[in-house]
């Protein structure tokens, strides 16, 4: 859209507001990427808005932030109370958001972060690493990484997952797990366990249907299993394991009380029957622990005190407590949390990925339309990013819609210093210009000299300009002059900046490589062709193309043809 184009005034109120509220919060530095994240997450019918709605949200912020930095952030907070009094609620806030003391005994905290080793961990698995990371951090405790993968049909754990899960994990946290166990190098205990509960009568073999269950469990009745003696059981449960029962043909319940208000409470199934073969440990056993029993024994073998979860699995902690209570056993204190859902990836689950990568759909991974920590580590995302960004969304059990440009604003913060400059011309016109052959032109690897040094140019009189700029008869050449066009030739007019001309990144023929930017957007991944400069690359970089945005450079062929992958703007 162009600067002039007309939003109704709600619109512009709403983005003045943001802009107001981003500039107080970060002390004259607010962010676009974070006020179009907060303006789409209030309104997300202005999505597909987006990129016209860049012009005016740049434009307010800029505003915002001269207010901040010229007249203090008293002034910024003064003209939000008189104009969006609302918007101060999250200013006053947000220092006592994010990760708020652990509840309880905080003397030796031990945590637990707990995924399915079905593949690799994804954006939405990163909010465990991060706050249960962090919460041992605080307290001086530690986290244990435990494989949940005890299900050998429906999630069978996939063998290379789990040393990519660590890998992620050292990534994600900053430092190793502290200790790692399996599951299911953990089953003769959740075995001896269950034989244990059967013998004291708190379990039972229950050879009922599901659907026959069901109708016991909705009408409130014992069904006939639970009335067995513990002689009976402890033979059913010897037949189990010896494959004398198929897969369905019985379950091992936790005697619980078929009256409970909450039907998912009553005698609830701990383990059951599975003749598949497990990719880890063969077919070496035939009944297997459900995630709740399993859940439940080896938190208490690892001594976990507190547990971080999503409010949907509210029922597996009252499960658990009954069955703790069986045991004699404390339950770990408890912490909820609400779904967080990216609107980029809200559809998106390790199943439906794996599947996606079998039948080809995706390249596999670390494909770059895939929330994967793969795919967002192959983009260039750093870790300290992710971590900002669920350190101070914090462990609310509100459910919470952001886009992604609430993420990648905190990782343009937290690359921008650190990140090298490179210019990138896409379909690349050549341009004559006459009378530059020799001329030096110097620019700065970073713009605030947080990197020092600068990338030389010696010129001929041939440079390359981008398609899209060609339509101009007046151009400034970024960091070096204004010039005039007609044809495919180029006139210097002034070396100093003359006007308000548009600036445009350029290159020279001799400084320059062949370069293809694959551009991730939606369920495609477009590949734009073009030049990049050629100035100490180094394969795996991030760079800020300028006028462009974050790219990674992948790798460089043998031909010289460089492959950048793109993260954001």
């Amino acid at each position: 859209m162009s600067e002039g184009e007309d939003w109704n005034a709600e619109v512009v109120a709403a983005v003045r507001k943001f802009a107001l509220q981003n500039a107080l919060e970060y002390n004259g530095k607010g962010q676009v990427g974070s006020v179009l994240g907060r303006l789409l997450s209030e309104s997300p019918d202005l999505r597909s808005d987006a990129k016209r709605l860049m012009a005016i949200v740049s434009k307010e912020v800029e505003n915002a932030n001269t207010m901040a930095l010229e007249e203090g952030v008293g002034a910024v907070r003064a003209e939000l109370e008189i104009f969006a009094p609302d918007a101060l609620e999250r200013e006053k806030h947000r220092k006592i958001e994010g990760l708020k003391e652990l509840p309880g005994d905080t003397d030796s905290v031990v945590l637990r972060f707990a995924p399915n080793p079905n593949g690799p961990l994804t954006l939405g698995h990163s909010r465990g690493v991060v706050i249960n990371s962090e919460y041992a951090k605080m307290h001086g405790g530690k986290v244990v990484l435990r494989f949940d993968d005890t299900d050998t049909k429906v999630k069978p754990p996939l063998p290379e997952a789990y040393q990519w899960i660590e890998d992620e994990y050292e990534w994600l946290a900053g430092r190793p797990a502290d200790v790692i166990v399996r599951a299911s190098d953990r089953m003769p205990v959740y075995l001896e366990f269950a034989r244990k509960l059967l013998s004291e009568g708190h379990c039972y073999v229950c050879k009922c249907s599901a659907e026959e269950f069901r109708k016991y469990r909705e009408s409130k009745v014992e069904c006939p299993c639970r009335s067995k003696s513990v002689s009976e059981n402890l033979s059913d449960w010897n037949s189990m394991n010896n494959g004398e029962f198929g897969e369905g043909d019985a379950v091992v319940r936790v005697r619980t009380d078929m009256t409970l208000p909450n039907p998912a409470l009553r005698d609830w199934p701990a383990l059951r029957i599975q003749h598949s073969p497990h990719p880890m440990v063969g077919g070496r056993y035939r009944v297997w622990p459900l995630l709740d029993f399993q859940s439940a024994i080896e938190d208490h073998e690892q001594g976990v005190t507190h547990i971080v979860r999503g409010k949907d699995l509210m029922d597996s902690t009252r499960k658990q407590t009954l069955l703790y209570e069986h045991l004699g056993w404390n339950y770990p204190e408890t912490l909820y949390w609400g779904r967080v859902k990216v609107h980029e990836f809200g559809g998106f689950s390790t199943s439906s990925m794996r599947s996606s990568i079998e039948t080809g759909e995706r390249e596999g991974w670390g494909d770059l339309r895939l929330p994967t920590i793969q795919s967002l580590r192959r983009r260039g995302f750093d870790a300290r990013a992710l971590r900002e960004f669920w350190i101070e969304l914090g462990v609310t059990q509100k459910d919470i819609s952001v886009p992604m440009q609430t993420i990648e604003s905190m990782n343009s913060s937290v690359l921008d210093a650190k990140t090298e400059r490179r210019s990138f011309v896409a379909s690349p016109i050549l341009l004559e210009i006459k009378g530059i052959n020799g001329t030096v032109v110097e620019s700065p690897r970073h713009p605030d000299g947080e990197i020092e040094g600068f990338r030389t140019w010696t010129l001929s009189n041939s440079i390359y300009i981008q398609q899209t700029d060609c339509g101009n008869v007046s151009l400034r050449l970024k960091e070096f002059a204004d010039i005039s066009i007609s044809g495919s030739i180029g006139k210097i007019e002034s070396i100093e900046r003359s006007d308000d001309r548009p600036i445009v990144q350029w290159l020279p023929k001799e400084e320059s490589c062949e370069a293809n930017l694959y551009v991730p957007e939606g369920d495609k991944v477009n590949v734009i062709d073009g030049l990049l400069e050629d100035c100490d690359l180094v394969v795996g970089n991030v760079y800020q193309l300028e006028r462009v945005g974050f790219a990674v450079l992948e790798e460089i062929s043998d031909t010289g043809v460089a492959k950048l992958v793109w993260l954001h703007s």
